[in-house]
């Protein structure tokens, strides 16, 4: 048995009927499709290096204690990989349709909280795996962590070896989940023990508080809802549209280069771009407009690389959708990254989610419930960016050739975006709320078109300085 941590469980506190919380990606591949025997054969020979997948949640009666994860006697992995193709073409719009009726779907929480669906139809002989697992079990960053597990670096590795077999541990009793959550939560001694310790170190200790409280103070201000009225929040339904938008990692490299910032500045500008464009569109857009989006910052240490939970914190960003100048938008965010950096906002987020260790778990869950339906206007959008790996990885002898996040809504808002850079390649996966964000393709372009308007600025740039590099003819240099 495993218990569950108490950010893994708030993933599942605040799942409703109109808010799946599931991430996802979608992997494009070079054909042919995989066999089904092929697909079997692989994920059971991976299966012993994520136990996670073939473990279901254990909840207690009245949420008394954290949930737990326990082995599913009866898993069965056909179960959970699943075949579907696209109707012709086989176009993006047929596979964007395909992902949004996928991700809109609930996943059975009395099964492991995952599904892979092999996409077949694809056009240019092309093929597609849509993945699905509940946020409660990784991250973004683990999810990147679990690619390594499941593809290949090589076209042709090594046969795997066979699946050893498994034989599930007993259930636990409900007494042993509750045991659990009493030995997971810190007691006051632990508290008072801790703090011993630390003042043993007194500069260390200070140093630790005055972070903390400047972390708090900088955040605090972006805790206050705009004052200007957008159609970015509110409630949403249960169905979602998907989409997504694709970029290079040198062109934002050179635009980097040339105007400074950081690779996430480069792209937080393109975001802005393609909702100033939505926004414009839906005639809300003032020249002195800001939104605001929450950015994910993984928290996990060195040694936590390769566990299968989460270990985030938040940061927020402004994005000055109201300027109509590329490069004072990139201007703007880069101070405004600079600002949260310094203040490590990153720092508020984890501390908040530490004192979540001390609260009963009957108050949290219902807490937990409560956010999820109530409305809230601090923010308007998530953008979780998770850097990849930046060589070809392959799947069964097939080599991967994108691959875009899905990201599940909440919280109000409409529109979420995930960016992860793969082999060269950046690749946006942008979810929205089907019956308020129809213009979700606007969005798209509009982000393509943000990156390509910054390189044209970069270019030009780089030009005007070779041209003042060059001496005058006759002018010694």
């Amino acid at each position: 048995m495993d218990q569950m941590s108490l950010l893994d469980a708030s993933f599942l506190y605040m799942e409703n009927d109109t808010t799946p919380m599931h991430i996802g990606g979608v992997a494009v591949f070079e054909g042919p499709p995989a066999s089904h025997d092929e697909l079997i054969t692989r994920f059971a020979a991976k299966m012993p290096l994520v136990p996670r997948y073939r473990q279901k949640v254990q909840f207690l009666p009245l949420d008394i204690g954290r949930p737990a994860w326990v082995d599913d006697p009866h898993f069965n992995l056909e179960y959970h990989l699943r075949r579907t193709a696209v109707p012709a073409p086989g176009g993006r719009a047929e596979l964007d349709n395909l992902v949004a009726r996928v991700m809109s779907q609930h996943l059975d929480r009395a099964r492991p909280l995952w599904e892979v669906w092999v996409v077949e139809g694809l056009e240019d002989d092309q093929w597609a795996i849509v993945s699905k697992v509940h946020h409660c079990m990784v991250d973004g960053v683990a999810a990147t962590d679990l690619m390594s597990v499941l593809f290949d670096l090589e076209q042709d590795p090594a046969p795997l070896p066979a699946a050893p077999p498994w034989r599930p541990r007993p259930a636990p009793t409900p007494l042993d989940v509750l045991g659990g959550t009493l030995s997971g939560v810190v007691s006051p001694a632990d508290r008072v023990w801790k703090l011993l310790g630390s003042l043993r170190d007194p500069r260390g200790f200070a140093g630790s508080g005055v972070e903390t409280i400047r972390a708090f103070a900088g955040m605090a201000p972006h805790l206050v809802p705009p004052k200007d009225a957008t159609s970015l929040n509110g409630a949403y339904g249960p169905h979602r549209r998907w989409t997504s938008a694709h970029s290079s990692l040198a062109d934002i490299k050179a635009i980097r280069a040339a105007l400074g910032g950081t690779i996430n500045d480069v792209v937080l500008t393109a975001i802005t771009r393609g909702f100033r464009d939505v926004l414009i569109g839906r005639g809300e857009n003032t020249p002195s407009r800001t939104i605001r989006t929450m950015v994910p910052v993984s928290v996990r240490a060195e040694h936590e690389k390769g566990a299968y939970n989460n270990k985030v914190s938040s940061v927020f960003a402004d994005l000055p959708v109201g300027l109509d100048d590329p490069a004072a938008r990139l201007a703007a965010i880069r101070a405004s990254m600079d600002g949260i950096k310094k203040s490590k906002g990153a720092v508020a987020g984890a501390r908040l989610a530490e004192l979540g260790d001390f609260a009963p778990p009957m108050l949290l869950a219902a807490g937990q419930r409560r956010a999820a339906t109530m409305a809230q206007t601090s923010f308007h959008t998530v953008t979780t960016n998770v850097p990849g790996p930046q060589r070809p990885l392959y799947f069964a002898g097939r080599v991967l050739l994108q691959s875009a996040p899905i990201i599940p809504l909440g919280a109000s808002i409409r529109t979420a975006i995930g960016i992860f850079s793969y082999n060269g390649g950046v690749h946006f996966g942008i979810t929205g709320d089907y019956d308020t964000v129809p213009d979700i393709d606007v969005l798209a372009r509009g982000i393509e078109a943000g990156v390509a308007e910054l390189l044209e600025i970069a270019r030009a740039a780089g030009a005007a300085a070779d041209s003042a590099s060059v001496p005058a003819k006759g002018v010694r240099a």
